[in-house]
This record gives C-alpha cells, sequence and structure tokens, in this order.
C-alpha cells in the first residue's frame, strides 16, 4: 500500500512562486501515474498536473506555462513547481494517482496567494 504525504504549501505574494512535495511510502510508487489536484474555496476538487510513469506530463489550461510537475521514482515524490502564482491559485493542493484512488486523498498542503 502507498501513503502519500504533501507539503510545501503556504503563504506567497501574486507573482511568487511555492515548490509542492509529495512523498510516497511504499515500493510500488513507480507504477503509478501521479497527479496534483486542488479544492478552492466553494469549488471541486480539480486535476492540475499529472505525469505518467516514463515523465509524460499534463498541465491544466488554468496554470500552463507556470506550474511543472516532475517526478523521482528513486526518490518516490512527486513535486509541483508553482511560479507567477495568482490569487486564484489559492486553494488546498493535493497528490493522488492518476487517476486517482479514492483511500489515498490525504490532508492536502494549503497554498494561499495574497498581498
Amino acid at each position: 500500500q502507498v501513503q502519500l504525504v504533501e507539503s510545501g504549501g503556504g503563504l506567497v505574494q501574486p507573482g511568487g512562486s511555492l515548490r509542492l512535495s509529495c512523498a510516497a511510502s511504499g515500493s510500488i510508487f513507480s507504477i503509478y501515474g501521479m497527479g496534483w489536484y486542488r479544492r478552492a474555496p466553494g469549488k471541486q476538487r480539480a486535476l492540475v498536473a499529472s505525469i505518467t510513469t516514463s515523465g509524460s506530463t499534463f498541465v491544466a489550461d488554468s496554470v500552463k506555462g507556470r506550474f511543472t510537475i516532475s517526478r523521482d521514482n528513486a526518490k518516490n515524490t512527486v513535486d509541483l513547481q508553482m511560479n507567477t502564482l495568482k490569487p486564484e491559485d489559492t486553494a488546498v493542493y493535493y497528490c493522488n494517482m492518476y487517476p486517482p484512488l479514492a483511500n489515498y486523498w490525504g490532508q492536502g498542503t494549503q497554498v494561499t496567494v495574497s498581498s
């Protein structure tokens, strides 16, 4: 079984950057596609970016050109580099497999973009 723990969130000013990291325990991390998702206030949780086992990526239109997803199968981590952050990026960010598995949602990490 894989457990996922997100970290790296915080308060940042518009235009700033944050790097989120998801650490996965378990020896089978490398066989899963992984994704970063977010739930903004009053909205449904939505996919932000995903990465396949071979490293192919998808990024949602709303963050394209600003966010980059990466993974390190040797370290069992998947990261989300977020640049040029906007107030509308404020949300709780979660990692999970892609497609997501219901039992693997963690606590998430809060990202707040505000001046």
